[in-house]
């Protein structure tokens, strides 16, 4: 039975950065699954108004996720030996980069962000991930050694079609690498903003298991990764091979969110409670620092900045402006507001109150921002609670 424990209030498309202003189109409630104990949003919009030939995430934009990435290749070389790899999701070919061109074939829907990964000399097939294109690659690659997708599996609606398929197309002895957001560490930092119409799911260690041995398959073993806010990294199997064992790491994951209690309704009524009182906090900071005249701009124009910004109601007369370094949201409105995104400027006047939308990035933030963070420049965050942070 699924059950409703938050209610996010009027939402627009995260991503749907335009040039003129386009309200909030959907309400967006959390529930959770107490069979799978799956939390998922409520409404699960077309794919292709999603992911389409504007989308403007490009995970080259960050050094965290490029380093991570290269890390994760030298060891699917070493460890896995991986001859025939695959990537869903493959966005601008950040991962894929690291291996050589004719080892790894990418899947990627978005037309723009395919074409700057087929610049870099990788094979793509622009399409979405469903049972046509399987069976496509059956008859193109036969199967694969490693399959790889990051943060992608979770926007994809029908999760038990995803894990079928992949079933399909995993060799006998192959690995299946996930990474996405941790469920545990958005409860934990109170990170809301994790949930906005991409990201259908957030999952915990336990309900991806629940749904894993629907369709043959298992998890192995958990790397607790520091990127997107917290991100797990799952290394999963098929059930019938036995050559791999159950790493330590898997059952203190399954221990820890047991212990949280990620597995009842009762944390997650308690996570609701702690999020409305963030609202209120976080309001009440931006127009006590309106009220005193104070300056604010946005650094950072993410899904996630989209979704705190309407929930708050902070969209009129807060903010002047979004810093952004990614063309395709420049000289655009942040969705569901009438708050333009500027290009990025590296900050200098330490009087304004820079509002951390990326704050996942925040240490990066700090080393490029060093100058601004070591006069007294001050940023703004609700991660775990609203406050100003200044050195």
């Amino acid at each position: 039975m699924k059950k409703t424990f938050l209610d996010l209030g009027n939402q627009p498309l995260a991503n749907n950065f335009s040039k003129k202003y386009i309200p909030p189109l959907f309400r967006l409630k959390l529930k959770f699954d107490t069979k799978s104990k799956l939390v998922m949003i409520n409404k699960h919009l077309k794919k292709e108004s999603m992911f389409n030939k504007s989308y403007p995430y490009r995970s080259s934009k960050s050094k965290l996720v490029k380093k991570l990435f290269k890390e994760l290749s030298k060891k699917i070389r070493k460890k896995l030996k991986a001859e025939n790899i695959l990537e869903i999701g493959c966005n601008d070919g950040t991962f894929a980069s690291n291996f050589k061109k004719n080892s790894i074939t990418c899947i990627e829907p978005c037309g723009d962000v395919a074409a700057e990964a087929k610049r870099k000399g990788l094979s793509v097939y622009v399409k979405y991930f469903d049972n046509l294109l399987v069976k496509k690659l059956i008859r193109d690659h036969k199967k694969f050694d490693v399959i790889f997708s990051a943060n992608t599996i979770t926007h994809i609606s029908n999760l038990n079609s995803v894990f079928n398929n992949v079933s399909k197309i995993l060799t006998k002895n192959g690995t299946l690498i996930i990474e996405e957001p941790s469920l545990l560490e958005t409860i934990k930092k109170n990170s809301y903003d994790q949930f906005y119409n991409e990201h259908i799911y957030v999952f915990s260690t336990i309900a991806l298991q629940n749904i894993l041995k629907k369709n043959n398959l298992e998890i192995y073993d958990v790397e607790n990764i520091k990127v997107h806010g917290g991100s797990n990294r799952y290394y999963i199997k098929k059930i019938e091979n036995k050559q791999i064992r159950i790493s330590l790491r898997f059952k203190r994951n399954i221990i820890l969110e047991k212990k949280f209690g990620l597995h009842k309704l009762s944390c997650y009524k308690n996570f609701s409670k702690k999020v409305k009182n963030s609202k209120v906090k976080l309001t009440e900071l931006f127009k006590k620092l309106k009220k005193n005249n104070k300056k604010i701009i946005g650094y950072g124009a993410s899904a996630k900045a989209v979704t705190i910004i309407n929930y708050c109601n902070l969209k009129d007369n807060y903010f002047d402006f979004f810093y952004d370094t990614t063309k395709q949201k420049i000289g655009k409105f942040l969705p569901g507001t009438k708050i333009k995104v500027l290009k990025y400027q590296k900050l200098k006047n330490n009087k304004i109150y820079v509002f951390l939308g990326a704050w996942n990035f925040y240490k990066e933030i700090l080393k490029k921002e060093n100058f601004f963070y070591a006069s007294s420049g001050k940023f703004i965050t609700h991660i775990p609670y609203p406050r100003i942070i200044t050195k």
